[in-house]
């Protein structure tokens, strides 16, 4: 937002420098991204008049100008403008000037005609061209005066970087509210605020319909006149802020905008039919705004409406039907109240983005209207003579935001910010940002202001006292580190997942939550509903909330190979979304792997390509040791659409699916033109209870293992994991660990047979294991073996 240090100084004037004050608002979170002047430098330029024009003997083009400048005799000038005329006042560059760009003025001959001087233009001494010709100045220009000094073109323009929290600095109020508190100065109005005289019994029916309005006021003004010229100070304030002056109706809701941060909006009252009604737009209304984009509307729209139909998208445009223009005698002005969440993406949805939306949708002052409409209304009589019509005023007290009370502990601030402050400090400094706070010993009962919407917890308020006290004045420290295995076995073990990943060779990816449909609609498993559809994309191939990681890793691989990487390992820790609405959206955190290319990165007689087994001992990187060992994790076959049948797996733990593994579908990789591709997906909230599990730590046994091999002639179709399971059931406690070490079929063996060879861990942490308790046990398995399975044992 840019404003003008003149117009700043007339609320506030601390005292000191423009740079100054630039320095405070960064430190105080108000960035300042740019500090200039109205005008370069320039000298040697001041107000003069025209006294005489004749034609120049040998030009065309040319005129003799006889012009005063305050001091002796008028000066000949020969000037080319257009629009000089006897009586104008213009800027006169004399004899001696320095211009922007070095342009020296001297004394010189035009077509045999000496010229004493320059009449200027706007763009000669640095300003905006508006007419093709000189710069008029208004007829009250004291003749002589340095034109620096008369148009404030020292003055400097302060380009301030707003956060989207701070709504209430969209204005040259707000910014001066924070500079009186930063330099501990009064602030008030630097104009009167009192409720214009009714002299007329014009009026505007209004009907409110929607809560999302619950302060709305309409004032009309009449006998205007629209072509009026705003004075200049009014020209110059809005010129430093990037606004081209129109008219006097225009320029001055453009102003009070600027100036106190409402937005307001003036109809014209003879094009409004009947009352106008606040509401919702009904879906397929449509709207022409002012810039004549005809808009169709989705239901969702607050909007303003009179008996024919929509006016005005509220809190963003208004429309073209009722737009004010230079025949415009009778206004209705307008000041409200709009929920933020009414306006918030209603303007993006339609590519609109106003002054007016910008702060809606940040959150206005509720309390702010009535004093807008007031300021406005009287500047609007004071320089357009309008006669001031009755206010209709509606209003839900009981939908308008609360102000609730935050209780913060002295304590509490102390330990946040690290230093003791004295309480009569902290104080201060909240009651100095209208934040009414109340002592209960050593906790204050705090109340936020009506124009602080971004003051909600303790740690707000504890944020504003840092920053009225200055950060700079807060000693540097180092925080207390603290570490517990236990209690932050969260973090450590998605830590050491990442870090498990990277040493496998993968890389973390962080992308959007968001993802291409197209994309999205190849995973459409377990027959879930449609994606959530985004009301207001960032761009089409970001328009629905992803289901799975792999509609945001899948762009990443192609990203990739399209720059001629061939060997690619991503992962990444993130959110999925299941649900087609709102309330019934489950957000899942996810672990997701993608891999493309040979097994190892290029090395000689190692460039086999990547296969089942190569992913599988990747996905296991993640999974902790001890679960592992304990055989907790099995696999079977994958029924996911989108995974190459035969060459995936489901990954179950505690008899639940956990994740999956496998290849991408071989025709949705030909459909997003990518070679073979090996994916996993894994629940974090099971790797992280596994993590959990594993964390309790003992002492290693001093007693040896005793091992023995186990192989056993089954039916094809019995599951290997069955059998693992059946072994560990029925090993007993001091059965430590158990896996299947060999898989044989071949013509030796029976037709519809099967090896399998399985390795057994005995160990006793308190005493040396003897070979009758292993033997028994033994054949306590062999036995239950044949008798659930048909189990033969092999020599």
């Amino acid at each position: 937002m840019k404003i003008s240090e003149q117009w700043l100084r007339k609320w506030v004037n601390p005292v000191i420098s423009a740079e100054a004050i630039g320095e405070q608002l960064t430190m105080a979170g108000l960035e300042l991204d740019d500090l200039t002047k109205v005008a370069k430098d320039f000298t040697g330029v001041v107000v003069g008049e025209v006294l005489e024009v004749t034609q120049h003997p040998d030009a065309d083009r040319l005129k003799v100008t006889k012009v005063n400048v305050g001091e002796g005799e008028p000066l000949q000038i020969v000037c080319g403008a257009p629009n000089v005329a006897v009586g104008i006042k213009a800027p006169v560059a004399l004899i001696g000037a320095v211009l922007p760009e070095n342009f020296k003025i001297k004394k010189g001959k035009l077509r045999g005609v000496e010229s004493h001087g320059m009449l200027c233009g706007a763009s000669e001494i640095d300003l905006e061209d508006e007419v093709d010709g000189l710069l008029i100045l208004p007829d009250d220009a004291p003749v002589g005066m340095n034109i620096r000094d008369y148009l404030a073109l020292d003055n400097h323009i302060l380009d301030i970087s707003i956060t989207p929290n701070r709504g209430d600095c969209f204005s040259v109020r707000g910014i001066a509210r924070e500079l009186a508190v930063i330099n501990q100065l009064p602030f008030a109005l630097p104009f009167t605020d009192v409720t214009p005289t009714i002299t007329s019994q014009d009026n505007q029916a209004v009907i409110v319909e929607t809560s999302d309005c619950p302060r709305y006021y309409a004032q009309v003004v009449s006998n205007l006149h629209g072509s009026i010229s705003s004075p200049n100070w009014i020209k110059q304030a809005l010129i430093a802020s990037g606004i081209r002056p129109r008219n006097l109706l225009v320029d001055v809701t453009n102003y009070v905008l600027l100036e106190l941060g409402q937005p307001l909006h003036a109809f014209d009252a003879d094009k409004i039919v009947g009352k106008i009604i606040v509401r919702h737009a009904k879906p397929q209304e449509t709207l022409q705004l002012l810039n004549e984009q005809v808009i169709e509307m989705q239901g969702d729209e607050l909007v303003i409406a009179d008996e024919a139909g929509i006016i005005a998208l509220a809190g963003i445009m208004g429309g073209l039907r009722t737009a004010v223009t230079d025949d415009t005698r009778r206004v209705v002005i307008e000041s409200a109240f709009f929920k933020p969440l009414a306006v918030v993406g209603r303007a993006r949805r339609f590519g609109l983005h106003t002054d007016a939306s910008q702060r809606f949708e940040r959150g206005v002052d509720f309390e702010l209207p009535k004093l807008a409409l007031n300021r406005a209304v009287s500047l609007l009589h004071e320089f357009g003579q309008g006669d001031i019509g009755q206010t209709t005023f509606v209003e839900d007290i009981a939908e308008l935001p609360t102000r609730c009370n935050i209780t913060v502990s002295i304590s509490h601030i102390s330990r946040l910010l690290g230093v003791d402050l004295a309480i009569e400090t902290i104080i201060k400094i909240l009651t100095s940002l209208e934040i009414k706070t109340i002592q209960q010993g050593d906790v204050l009962q705090c109340t936020p202001p009506s124009h602080r919407f971004d003051i909600n917890i303790a740690e707000d308020l504890i944020e504003e006292i840092a920053r009225i006290y200055g950060y700079n004045n807060i000693a540097n420290q180092l925080p207390a580190f603290e570490s517990n295995l236990y209690d932050n076995h969260t973090q450590n073990s998605l830590s050491a997942m990442k870090l498990a990943l990277v040493s496998a060779g993968y890389f973390e990816a962080v992308s959007f939550s968001f993802s291409d449909n197209k994309v999205e609609q190849y995973f459409n498993h377990d027959n879930l509903a449609q994606p959530l559809a985004l009301a207001n994309p960032i761009s089409s191939d970001l328009a629905v909330m992803r289901r799975t990681l792999l509609s945001s890793l899948l762009p990443c691989v192609s990203y990739n190979l399209n720059r001629q990487q061939t060997r690619i390992r991503l992962f990444e820790t993130g959110l999925r979304f299941i649900g087609h609405d709102i309330a019934s959206l489950q957000q899942i955190e996810s672990l997701a792997l993608v891999a493309v290319g040979t097994v190892n990165p290029e090395q000689p007689n190692n460039q086999g390509n990547m296969d089942f087994y190569d992913l599988k001992h990747d996905v296991e990187t993640v999974i902790p040791r001890y679960i592992l060992q304990q055989g907790n994790i099995h696999y079977q076959r994958s029924q996911q659409p989108f995974l190459h049948t035969g060459q995936s797996a489901d990954i179950i733990w505690q008899n639940q699916v956990i994740g999956w593994l496998g290849q991408l579908h071989p025709q949705i990789a030909s459909a997003l033109d990518l070679p073979t591709v090996w994916v996993a997906q894994l629940d974090i909230s099971a790797l992280k209870a596994m993590y959990q599990q594993s964390l309790s730590i003992s002492t290693p046994s001093k007693y040896p293992q005793v091992r023995r091999d186990i192989a056993v002639l089954v039916d094809k179709q019995i599951d290997a994991h069955a059998l693992l399971t059946t072994i560990r059931n029925t090993g007993g406690a001091l059965l430590k660990e158990t896996w299947l070490f060999d898989v044989y079929e071949g013509d030796k063996l029976p037709t519809g047979k099967r090896s399998l060879a399985f390795a057994l861990i005995w160990q006793d942490e308190k005493t040396t294991l003897a070979d009758e308790i292993v033997n028994q046990t033994m054949q306590t398995i062999i036995e239950t073996l044949q008798a659930q399975y048909q189990a033969v044992l092999r020599d």
